[in-house]
C-alpha cells in the first residue's frame, strides 16, 4: 500500500517513514526542506535498506500538489506532518503560519476526498488543551482558546478535517502529541533544529556539547514539586510507531467513527529539573543551567491520560525518559563530530 508522508524528512516524519517501511508500506515523501536536510534520506535508507521516493514540493503551491496526486494515483493514505511549528515565530508572523499550516491541509484533503480509500493521519498537539483543569489530560478535556497562531492552526486543522470527513470518503485519526524527544537507536536520524532550539532537550544537548553557553530554566515558582514546569516526554520512535498503528486501524477499517482522536504520550509527567537530572545521569556531564523568569505562554503542567490509546489502539510507549535522553545525547555527539 502506497502512503504519502508530508514533512517526511523532519524529526517525527523521518522516524515514522522508518517504521512504515519496516512494516512493508510503500512510502512516498514530500518535504520542501525548509526545516529538514536531504541527507535524512540517507539515514532512512541506511536503517531500512530502502530509499523512499522523494518529492521536493512546497505544499502551499496548489498546482504542484494537484500535479503530484495526478502523477501518484495509487496513494491510499496520508500522514501529514508538514507544518511550521515555532510558537514564537507564529506570534511574530501569523499569516505565514495560517498560509503554510492551513492551505497545505486543504489542498491535501481536496485531493483525497474523492478517493475510494482515503486514510488520513493528522499531526496534532496537546497545545489544543491549553492549561487543562485536570491531570492527566483525557481526549475529552475541553479545547482551550489557543495561546498562539501555531496552536490555533492545530485547532482549526482538526476542525477542517472533521468537517471534511463528515461529507467525504475520508477517514481520519488525529494524534495529539505531547513532547517528542530522542533519536533512532541506530543514530542515523534524529532532531535537527534550525538555529536556536525551541525545545528543551536539544537545548540541553547543545549546551552539554558546548554549542550553547547556558541553558535557561524558565521559572522555578510553579505549583509543582520542584517549582519547574511538567511535561510528558515521549521517545520519538514510540511516537512514530503510534502513527503506524493508527494507520493500520484505518486501513483495516477498524475505526468506529469517521474521525477519531488519541492522546499520544507516556502518561507520566517530568519536570524540567527531572529531565536535566536524567540527562546528567546518562551522559555523566554536569549541565550549566540558570533559573530565569517565567516564559509567557508556558502552562504549569501537561501530561497525557493514555487509557484510550492503550485500550483502543493497543499502543503503549516503551522507552524510559533516560533511554530517550541517552539517544538524544548520542545523536548530538554524532552530528557535532562531522
Amino acid at each position: 500500500m502506497q502512503i504519502l508522508v508530508t514533512g517526511g524528512l523532519g524529526f517525527i516524519g523521518s522516524h515514522t517513514v522508518v517504521e512504515l517501511q519496516n512494516k512493508g508500506f510503500d512510502v512516498v515523501v514530500i518535504d520542501n526542506l525548509s526545516n529538514a536536510s536531504i541527507h535524512v534520506l540517507d539515514g532512512i535508507t541506511a536503517i531500512t535498506g530502502k530509499k523512499p521516493e522523494f518529492y521536493n514540493i512546497d505544499l502551499r503551491d496548489k498546482d504542484l500538489v494537484f500535479d503530484f496526486f495526478n502523477q501518484n494515483p495509487d496513494i491510499e493514505g496520508v500522514i501529514h506532518f508538514a507544518a511550521s511549528k515555532a510558537v514564537g515565530e507564529s506570534v511574530k508572523n501569523p499569516l505565514l503560519y495560517y498560509e503554510n499550516n492551513l492551505n497545505s491541509l486543504v489542498y491535501l484533503l481536496q485531493n483525497l476526498q474523492d478517493k475510494a480509500r482515503a486514510n488520513f493521519i493528522f499531526s496534532s498537539s496537546c497545545t489544543v488543551y491549553g492549561q487543562a483543569a485536570q491531570m492527566p489530560i483525557t481526549e475529552n478535556a475541553p479545547i482551550q482558546p489557543a495561546l498562539s497562531p501555531y496552536g490555533n492552526t492545530k485547532q482549526i486543522g482538526e476542525e477542517i478535517i472533521t468537517d471534511t470527513a463528515n461529507v467525504t470518503n475520508i477517514h481520519a485519526i488525529l494524534l495529539r502529541y505531547f513532547n517528542p524527544i530522542g533519536s533512532h537507536p541506530s543514530v542515523q536520524i534524529g532532531e535537527l533544529p534550525n538555529g536556536v532550539p525551541q525545545n528543551l532537550v536539544p537545548f540541553i544537548t547543545q549546551t552539554a556539547i558546548g554549542l550553547r553557553e547556558q541553558l535557561s530554566v524558565y521559572g522555578d515558582d510553579y505549583d509543582t514539586a520542584d517549582g519547574t514546569c511538567i511535561r510528558d516526554y515521549i521517545h520519538v520512535v514510540d511516537l512514530a510507531k503510534a502513527h503506524v498503528v493508527a494507520l493500520e486501524r484505518l486501513v483495516h477499517k477498524k475505526n468506529t467513527e469517521k474521525v477519531e482522536i488519541f492522546n499520544v504520550g507516556t502518561g507520566t509527567g517530568s519536570s524540567v529539573l527531572e529531565v536535566i537530572s536524567a540527562f546528567e545521569e546518562v551522559s555523566g556531564k554536569k549541565l550549566n543551567y540558570k533559573i530565569v523568569e517565567r516564559r509567557e505562554g508556558d502552562v504549569t503542567e501537561a501530561y497525557a491520560n493514555t487509557d484510550k490509546v492503550h485500550s483502543v489502539l493497543g499502543w503503549k510507549a516503551e522507552s524510559t525518559l533516560k533511554q530517550a535522553m541517552e539517544s538524544a545525547w548520542l545523536w548530538e555527539q554524532k552530528i557535532r563530530s562531522k
